[in-house]
């Protein structure tokens, strides 16, 4: 097994080598968690099962991760959370903010349809547990996404028409996962996704 000195973020050659194999590690860490949490059940598996498959230590995994819910939650959506913020950030402040907010999903949508994602997220609704800790990641991913957005939007004069935008959204999206669910794959996520904006637009224009 390798030590947990080898595998600290801490310990390497250049930071750019230490960067690598960190980014390396927590992957191999979050697949091998995944294939144990499929083969044997979540609550069933260990953080030492994890440790010993993954080839590190226990003290080595929380170099990563600081919880079992954590190596699940980094299948969710793929890097979709983290990609949010400079994904909207990418887009032109020319145009209205949903419209902005819709673009950057959709551009992030294929990233939810890998297997890993769609197992991760089937694990995620299997208990009472791990639905909440799905539901406190819409909120941080709602969160980052109003951040971006007043930074793009920094002229507007209220932040408040910002962040009820983000949570429109945000709503948006998880009506847009649940008919993408009910679909079994029928119609793609950008599908489910557009036809959830459809339905903002119609209702804001009521």
């Amino acid at each position: 097994m390798t030590s947990a000195a080898d595998e600290s973020p801490d310990v390497g050659p250049s930071d750019g080598k230490r960067a690598v194999k960190r980014r390396e590690t927590l992957k191999r860490i979050a697949k091998v968690g995944l294939r144990l949490f499929i083969e044997k059940g979540f609550d069933a598996t260990t953080l030492d099962e994890i440790a010993e498959a993954a080839g590190i230590s226990r003290r080595t995994f929380f170099y990563y991760f600081e919880s079992k819910e954590d190596v699940l939650l980094a299948h969710e959506g793929g890097d979709f959370a983290k990609a949010l913020r400079p994904a909207m950030l990418r887009q032109s402040p020319g145009q209205p903010p949903l419209m902005a907010v819709r673009k950057c999903i959709l551009e992030l949508a294929p990233q939810y349809e890998g297997p890993d994602a769609i197992a991760a997220d089937r694990l995620l609704r299997s208990t009472e547990a791990l639905r909440l800790r799905k539901a406190a990641l819409f909120v941080e991913m709602e969160k980052a996404l109003a951040d971006a957005m007043a930074e793009l939007w920094p002229d507007l004069e209220k932040t408040g028409v910002l962040r009820t935008a983000a949570m429109v959204a945000m709503g948006a999206v998880r009506l847009a996962l649940d008919d993408w669910r009910a679909g079994e794959g029928g119609s793609s996520l950008a599908t489910c996704i557009n036809l959830s904006f459809d339905r903002l637009d119609l209702g804001m224009c009521d």
